[in-house]
């Protein structure tokens, strides 16, 4: 029985080794996809990053809200989009930047870190009475749509006087690679997901604590896996704009269609506790940010997030 026991966590490890492996693969080819795009249709890089990538990364946290809300797991539905969207600051874009520094535009602080913030106030504003309802859910889907519209005519309207680059990439083999890509993330994503939970609850973990945690984690691989190679690549604006888009998406998207669906209650834990720690990652990116001189978060500063996420993680699993 031991021997069993032992064989079962070595093939969960080894399923959680190929998920990385898969989401690096699928990450670097969704940054030459979105990549190409850009050049295709002559947007920026971040319009891309905060519209195509974000959404295409976000796609494991909407399929795994959805099911556990269908499914009757509520905590597992908001827990994974509040953690998701604190490791995407304070994890994901914490260790990017301690690999490079990440150079900040003008319009991700005054437009797109904007409507992350007041996705997370609404968030809180239509939670106060304990559950996500489906005239909230239609507002959040409303203000994306409208979001994404504002993007693209934005970023099109910037690019009119700039030499149109030549794509590497047809307009149809950039969407396939994409598309593949996208595919490749979400695979490998619920391969990790799902291993990393199977040894979570054989620590015996709770539901909450592992959906902001170990799933949290997991569905947020794919922004990590695509900002890493966007920072190889030196396809930066794809890597920043890949986490706010995802956080936006994450809120307006994901609880959005999600509440659409069935109502989605929310604990007081996540009020209390969880959402001050997304809020405060929010703020503390916006600090970052704000020297427009320097328009730059730098590696000490990447390390301060990390050192945020790990503080937040140590005390859920403590608490």
């Amino acid at each position: 029985m031991r021997n069993l026991k032992f064989a079962l966590m070595i093939t969960e490890f080894a399923l959680l080794l190929f998920g990385l492996i898969l989401l690096a693969f699928s990450g670097d080819w969704l940054v030459r996809g979105g990549s190409s795009l850009a050049k295709r249709f002559h947007v920026s890089p971040l319009v891309v990053g905060v519209t195509i990538v974000s959404l295409g990364t976000s796609a494991p946290e909407l399929v795994v809200s959805l099911n556990a809300a269908l499914s009757g797991h509520p905590d597992i539905a908001i827990g994974n989009v509040v953690g998701s969207n604190i490791s995407n600051i304070a994890l994901v874009l914490g260790f990017t930047a301690l690999l490079i520094s990440i150079p900040v535009r003008r319009k991700t602080v005054r437009v797109d870190w904007l409507v992350m913030m007041v996705a997370t106030v609404l968030f809180l504003l239509f939670s106060l009475d304990g559950i996500l309802a489906f005239y909230e859910g239609l507002l959040f889907v409303i203000l994306l749509i409208t979001y994404v519209l504002y993007s693209i005519r934005s970023s099109r309207e910037e690019m009119k006087n700039q030499v149109r680059e030549v794509s590497p990439f047809s307009a149809w083999l950039s969407f396939v690679i994409v598309m593949v890509s996208i595919g490749g993330l979400i695979l490998g994503s619920n391969l990790l997901v799902n291993s990393a939970s199977e040894i979570a609850i054989a620590w015996g973990v709770s539901e909450r604590v592992i959906s902001l945690s170990v799933i949290a984690f997991g569905t947020s691989v794919p922004e990590l896996a695509t900002s890493i190679m966007a920072a190889v690549r030196k396809e930066l604006d794809i890597s920043v704009g890949n986490l706010i888009g995802s956080n936006i998406f994450n809120i307006f998207g994901i609880l959005g269609v999600t509440s659409l669906v069935t109502d989605i209650p929310v604990t007081e834990e996540v009020l209390r506790f969880d959402w001050f720690w997304m809020v405060g990652v929010c703020l503390l990116l916006l600090i970052f940010m704000l020297p427009v001189k320097r328009a730059r978060i730098r590696w000490w500063e990447g390390l301060m997030f990390l050192l945020v996420y790990f503080a937040y993680y140590f005390l859920i699993y403590t608490t």
